[in-house]
Formats: C-alpha cells, sequence, structure tokens
C-alpha cells in the first residue's frame, strides 16, 4: 500500500512538473487585438485558453493589419496576430515566411473572409428562381429604394471603404441603371446596418453590399447572390477596384485568405501551444452568431470570447487535448 501511496505521489509530482515545465516554455505571450469585432474575440479566445490551458501568461495589445504586420516582421513583436487579412500583405508575408521571421498557422476563418451582394433569405425562399445578381435585377419591384419606392435599389458599401469603388463599378459594369436600379449610398457602416433591419422589420427586399463574417449576419439571414463569373484577379486589380474605371466587367468579389501568423521565436518557445494555434479555426456562420449575441448583450471582445467558450464547447475542444479542456471550462 505504502508503495502504491508513493507511486501516485510521485506520478502526482511529475505531472506538477510536466505542467511546470510547459508553463515556463510558453512564457510571455504578447497577442494583438485587431480593432474589428471578430479579431477582437479571437484574441480574446486565444488569450484565456493560453492562459488557463497551457499555463501562458499572455499581454494583449491593440492592433491593426498593416502596423501589427509591420511590426511583427521587423521586431518579431507582438508574438501573434489571430486574425490577419493576409491579402493586404501577401507579397511582403510570403517573403517573411521564406526567410523564417514568421509562420502561417491555422486558417482561423475557414471559409475565408467574404464579400458580395445579399438579399434577405426570405425573400431569396420566396423567390427560388434568383440565384444571381443578374436574376435578382429582372425583379427591381422586389427591391424599392429608400427614398422612392418606384425605383428599385441597391445598397453601396460605407463611403470612403475601398468596397464602395468596387461595388460601383459592378453597379456600371452589369447595367443595373439601365434596370431600374439606382446605386443608393449608406453613407456608413451604421446606415448600412440600419437599412437591412429596416428591411427586415418591415419585411421588404433588400439588395446590396455586404460581408462576413459580421454580427448583422448572425442576427438576420441573409443569402448571398452569384455573379455567375469566377472572381478575375487581374480585371480587379486593373479595374474593378479601380475608381472610376471607364469599362468595367462584372467579376466576383475575392475570398480573403484570413490566418493566424506567429513569429519564429514565438513558434520555437511555444511547445504544446503551437498544436493549438495550428488547429484553431472556426466557420463564418459560428463567428456570426458570436458577434451578433455581442451586439445583442452591448458585450466586451472578453464577454464574447467567454459566451463562445461556454456555448461552442463541440467546436473548441476539438483544438486541444482532453486534459487541456478539463482546465479551461474548470476556469470558466
Amino acid at each position: 500500500m505504502k508503495k502504491l501511496l508513493a507511486s501516485t505521489i510521485l506520478a502526482a509530482g511529475l505531472y506538477a512538473l510536466a505542467g511546470s515545465a510547459q508553463a515556463a516554455e510558453c512564457g510571455e505571450v504578447s497577442i494583438a487585438e485587431m480593432n474589428w469585432a471578430s479579431a477582437g474575440v479571437a484574441a480574446h479566445v486565444d488569450k484565456f485558453i493560453l492562459e488557463n490551458g497551457y499555463g501562458c501568461t499572455v499581454t494583449l495589445v491593440t492592433g491593426d493589419t498593416m502596423p501589427t504586420f509591420a511590426s511583427m516582421n521587423e521586431k518579431a513583436q507582438p508574438d501573434m496576430a489571430p486574425e490577419l487579412w493576409v491579402n493586404a500583405v501577401r507579397t511582403p508575408l510570403d517573403a517573411a515566411i521564406k526567410e523564417g521571421r514568421l509562420i502561417e498557422a491555422a486558417k482561423i476563418l475557414s471559409e475565408g473572409g467574404v464579400e458580395g451582394w445579399w438579399i434577405p433569405k426570405f425573400l431569396a425562399d420566396a423567390n427560388p428562381d434568383i440565384k444571381t445578381v443578374q436574376d435578382a435585377l429582372k425583379h427591381p419591384e422586389l427591391f424599392p429604394a429608400p427614398e422612392d419606392a418606384s425605383k428599385a435599389a441597391v445598397h453601396n458599401c460605407p463611403s470612403g471603404w475601398n468596397c464602395q469603388v468596387s461595388t460601383a463599378n459592378l453597379f456600371k459594369a452589369i447595367d443595373a441603371e439601365k434596370l431600374g436600379f439606382q446605386l443608393v449610398d449608406t453613407g456608413s457602416a451604421a446606415g448600412l446596418d440600419g437599412s437591412i433591419a429596416n428591411a427586415f422589420a418591415k419585411k421588404t427586399g433588400w439588395l446590396g453590399y455586404y460581408w462576413a463574417p459580421t454580427a448583422i449576419l448572425g442576427k438576420y439571414e441573409m443569402t448571398r447572390l452569384s455573379f455567375g463569373v469566377d472572381h478575375d484577379k487581374k480585371e480587379w486589380d486593373a479595374c474593378s477596384a479601380v475608381p472610376d474605371c471607364p469599362s468595367p466587367k462584372v467579376n466576383s468579389y475575392p475570398v480573403s485568405d484570413v490566418f493566424t501568423v506567429v513569429t519564429k521565436s514565438f513558434a520555437d518557445k511555444a511547445g504544446v501551444a503551437m498544436d493549438y494555434v495550428k488547429a484553431r479555426k472556426w466557420d463564418n456562420g459560428t463567428v456570426n452568431k458570436v458577434l451578433a449575441w455581442m451586439d445583442e448583450n452591448q458585450g466586451t471582445n472578453e464577454d464574447a470570447a467567454k459566451h463562445f467558450l461556454e456555448e461552442f464547447p463541440d467546436m473548441w475542444t476539438q483544438w486541444v487535448a482532453p486534459d487541456v479542456a478539463e482546465k479551461v471550462k474548470a476556469a470558466l
């Protein structure tokens, strides 16, 4: 019995030492908390799991795509950008990966970031013939303009955003004006969101630009329409995304690659925590739901991260070992 007890104590001691070694191995970690909701929530999910599951000491730092990438590339700080939209930095990121400074880990948004023209799902269900933007434009009566119901409307991207340019070019390319449509300037993200909320409240049609993942698409079910063509990057760069392009062609929005990017120094010291960073990904539908909860409850990024961990254990427990999952659950 004494031998059994001694063995048990020894095993517990070794387990504790292993845990301490793991914590020491992970050490201090800095994570960029980007200034948009999905990335901010992801940063807090990482902080909670790395601290409670792996014993890391995590510091969150304010981030944005270009300055965060530049700092990671030049100074190896912060250690991690949980949600980096890499199309904006593709060429220098490829060079940094090739030269061993940065590592592309999980594709955190498994479907990528998506843009396009959308209609309410209730309208798509009632009109199953509408599959493409061109199909929608055959039914101007379904999409009344907010200021003049005798005209139809396509709602544009917020003023000053690059998508305002591409949406205007696509509106021109597809001859929407000749089909009775006007391009409505929504003014701001809040104005665009408000136009969707108003359409659902009144159960009227709506057609326009939006993107995912977002809180609005978690709150209101929308259907993205096809433009009937594949994305042509050459055309996009030369015309679709260029202000006042004289002769735009019909094109599809690009799907944005969205990865977690870490420094080589973090990957070298993180130990098994790096396995989590490589495995962690979620789909846009899940992110939409979490962001909708956050919006409705006026929650912080931290609140939304804990909501995700409490409500979606079937997803995040797949990212970690069972013993790590138990530690995280115990900390909630």
